[in-house]
């Protein structure tokens, strides 16, 4: 099983337990604040990682870091721990945060462009995505110069690749192919 299925059953595992306390925008709150420290921490990061650190030294950190979150997401951390997979802790807290908009009627659409999207061009790409989705969404822009033009779109499971580097590389494998 992949790291990714797991963190995905985790989050649902955690989603349920929210709303069964009608605590889902508290865990939320908590679990953005624990993306945004795993991401501004190097050392947090390399100890979650380290496989020759235990896991109650593990626990013990996290619990200190996040002292005050809602008693769900302590129990999420001391479940990932004892069945060592505390290393995908960042990854439930995203699909978490991912799972919960969707129960709200919200989601985020992951737009990756070589340069920033102008205001117009966002009320387009909302718009349309609104019409897909069926969901209010917000437009979460990412650069990268690498896809060197068009635009990446990911919301939720769906993904759209109309970059310009996509494009060349589907003629540079059609090409080789043809040979």
């Amino acid at each position: 099983m992949s790291d990714s299925r797991a963190a995905i059953r985790y989050a649902k595992a955690v989603l349920d337990l929210a709303v069964q306390n009608k605590a889902t925008s508290a865990v939320e709150k908590d679990m953005r604040s624990v993306v945004a420290t795993i991401a501004d921490s190097k050392e947090l990061r390399a100890m979650l990682a380290s496989p020759v650190i235990n896991g109650e030294t593990k626990k013990k950190a996290l619990s200190t870091v996040f002292k005050g979150s809602n008693q769900v997401t302590l129990g999420m951390i001391n479940t990932l721990v004892s069945n060592k997979r505390i290393s995908i802790l960042n990854e439930v807290a995203l699909k978490y945060i991912i799972l919960n908009e969707d129960l709200k009627g919200e989601g985020v659409a992951y737009v990756t462009t070589a340069v920033p999207l102008s205001a117009d061009l966002e009320k387009k790409v909302l718009k349309q995505v609104a019409q897909i989705t069926g969901n209010a969404v917000t437009i979460q822009n990412n650069i990268d110069e690498s896809i060197i033009g068009g635009f990446v779109l990911r919301v939720g499971d769906l993904q759209y690749d109309a970059s310009i580097s996509n494009k060349l590389n589907t003629i540079k494998r059609e090409f080789t192919s043809s040979l």
